[in-house]
């Protein structure tokens, strides 16, 4: 592997952790405790607003911009933009002062941050050679557990003032995204590298795209609600409890899809590792579903958290080599940015219909049946070729 090719995988995945940073810590911590203490007993009626609102904004903007970035300058030049005007966002979410201009802000805010995130999503996909993007999807596995942090670093004791908090976000931001933008491509080149002019089935585009839809989907609805799950074990798990066991299951699924990602780029094809692992997570969500003891529930929410990273690690770079045209990878990335959004939209439906009713073992074997679906639609995608080359940086 090329230094310069090594070198912008890695800062893309900085970045990528950048972009983490910058939606985690604040949709999860910051943004309900500002919703809180303006709304009071409509917190929820208002964080539910404001949630759907910005899941279309971030939907809308990720497909408009990564379009924008296909046909419009370079994918550096929107990102760099998106960077900026996302900080600036962080600006007017602190001083909205009433629930409708905070529900304004987030949605401005989703919108720049789609900006930043479709235009670096897109240029890695020009750059990063098909055979190397199992690598990079290993790579992006760090993410998650880099906006965990990132979260107890802004809400570290001392740092209660929400200005103090935005501020520490916006500096990690900066600190991740700006050296891709700084030094990723060498003087002299273009940032989009030379496209082939094949295009591949979109029906195997529309295959992929169902089958994340469907882990996502799992994910959004155990990840939301699973701290009442444990809490509705025989011997409930306390919320320290359930964030160690959270924390150290992103822990462990970095090096795994690190090195999943890796071997299958020298294997070749992508789609068994994509089956095996998808069928794993429906195992472990059945333990947790028909679990005897709080040990059970652990592994089988350890083996989905893992097995997810991994599936979710190879979709990325699956995804990138079966993108239909090699001229609008931001379109349609940004299309696929759909399984992202659209989750937390139906995850807290399916939550509203089931949980209240028949608790939580029918719906996590619910879930492990769409798995299972999402496993057989993987299967009956056509292509599993690497190309032979890829862009330069």
């Amino acid at each position: 592997m090329p230094n310069r090719d090594r070198r912008f995988m890695y800062l893309f995945a900085l970045a990528n952790a950048g972009g983490v940073v910058a939606y985690a810590p604040l949709l999860t911590l910051i943004f309900p405790e500002k919703i809180s203490s303006l709304a009071g007993e409509a917190r929820i009626e208002w964080l539910a607003t404001a949630t759907f609102a910005g899941a279309i904004a971030a939907s809308v903007g990720n497909i408009a911009f990564g379009w924008a970035s296909d046909v419009f300058g370079t994918r550096r030049a929107w990102a760099t933009a998106g960077m900026i005007l996302t900080l600036a966002s962080y600006a007017a979410l602190h001083f909205a002062a009433t629930e409708a201009s905070v529900v304004v802000a987030i949605i401005a805010y989703q919108l720049v941050l789609n900006m930043m995130l479709a235009s670096m999503t897109a240029w890695a996909a020009d750059i990063v050679p098909d055979g190397q993007k199992g690598f990079l999807g290993g790579l992006l596995a760090l993410g998650p557990p880099t906006g965990a942090l990132a979260g107890v670093a802004a809400t570290w004791p001392g740092m209660s003032v929400q200005g103090s908090q935005l501020t520490v976000i916006c500096i990690l931001i900066f600190i991740c995204v700006a050296p891709l933008l700084i030094v990723a491509a060498p003087e002299g080149r273009r940032d989009v590298a030379p496209l082939e002019r094949t295009v591949k089935p979109r029906i195997d585009f529309g295959l992929i795209w169902v089958a994340r839809l469907l882990v996502q989907i799992a994910g959004a609805l155990l990840f939301s609600f699973l701290l009442y799950y444990f809490q509705s074990l025989d011997v409930p798990e306390s919320q320290s409890h359930v964030a160690l066991i959270n924390a150290v299951t992103l822990a462990c699924a970095v090096p795994i899809a690190l090195g999943f990602g890796k071997l299958s780029d020298r294997l070749g094809p992508r789609k068994p590792v994509l089956i095996v692992s998808t069928l794993i997570a429906a195992a472990g969500l059945l333990l947790m579903a028909f679990q005897q003891s709080t040990e059970q529930a652990v592994i089988g929410y350890g083996l989905f958290g893992c097995a997810t990273a991994v599936y979710l690690a190879l979709h990325s770079a699956y995804s990138m080599q079966l993108l239909p045209s090699p001229y609008r990878r931001g379109r349609d990335l940004g299309i696929l940015n759909l399984t992202n959004t659209l989750p937390s939209i139906v995850a807290p439906l399916l939550a509203i219909w089931l949980i209240p009713r028949q608790g939580f073992g029918l719906p996590l074997a619910l879930l492990a049946a769409l798995l299972v679906l999402s496993a057989l639609l993987v299967a009956f995608v056509r292509s599993d070729s690497q190309a032979a080359n890829g862009g330069e940086i």
